[in-house]
């Protein structure tokens, strides 16, 4: 597994909520389990406990997308570096079941962690996977999705750092907004227009008689 991978754990913690909405899926203990995906081991720890711990973690989190998103790279640093020092991991090499063709373990890396919650699990690995993913490719690739009223975290992975949306269904929507304000500016300009040539027009009658 990538270290990469990691960093979907922090995306998926704080898109469980969609504040301009209105909108909250962190409700249950079985939310909390289903954050973790194929980590079936790691969710089994969780506990209605959780919740609310999980809550207070989301809320650190995103701040630090809040943060890379206006700009302020030292604070979005401060705010995950606290994160990390508040839930340390340990890298390991692993080889799990995994075998190549020969038979030979597939060796990768894998954060070990050692919580004394499903929370302090969770966190630890969320904040370790979105530090790699920062320092890797830059803070600028920590974003919140430019769709209103829509705000949902997402890491930017495209070539050219130019993505700015959190689905291809945000983005459809963005696109269609901006077509749509187009049309009505170009129509009240035309309109604007013509009421003026008939302005013109009527003066100049008027200047005839």
């Amino acid at each position: 597994m990538e270290l990469a991978y990691y960093s979907d754990y922090a995306v998926r913690l704080v898109n469980s909520e969609e504040p301009a909405r209105g909108k909250d899926s962190l409700t249950s203990v079985e939310a909390v389990r289903d954050l973790f995906g194929d980590n079936s081991s790691a969710a089994r720890r969780a506990t209605d406990a959780d919740v609310t711990r999980f809550r207070s973690v989301r809320g650190r989190l995103r701040a630090v997308f809040e943060a890379a998103d206006k700009g302020d790279e030292t604070l979005a640093v401060d705010l995950l570096n606290s994160l990390l020092l508040e839930f340390p991991v340990s890298p390991q090499i692993s080889g799990h079941d995994h075998r190549d063709e020969d038979g030979r373990p597939l060796w990768h890396m894998h954060l070990a962690d050692h919580p004394s919650n499903a929370t302090a699990g969770y966190a630890a690995i969320a904040a370790m996977g979105l530090a790699f993913h920062l320092t890797e490719y830059g803070v600028d690739r920590l974003g919140l999705c430019e769709a209103a009223p829509c705000r949902n975290a997402y890491l930017d992975t495209s070539t050219n750092r130019s993505r700015r949306y959190c689905s291809d269904r945000c983005a459809t929507r963005a696109n269609v907004a901006a077509y749509r304000a187009r049309k009505r500016l170009e129509a009240d300009r035309s309109g604007s227009s013509g009421l003026a040539a008939e302005s013109v027009q009527r003066s100049s009658a008027s200047g005839e008689r």
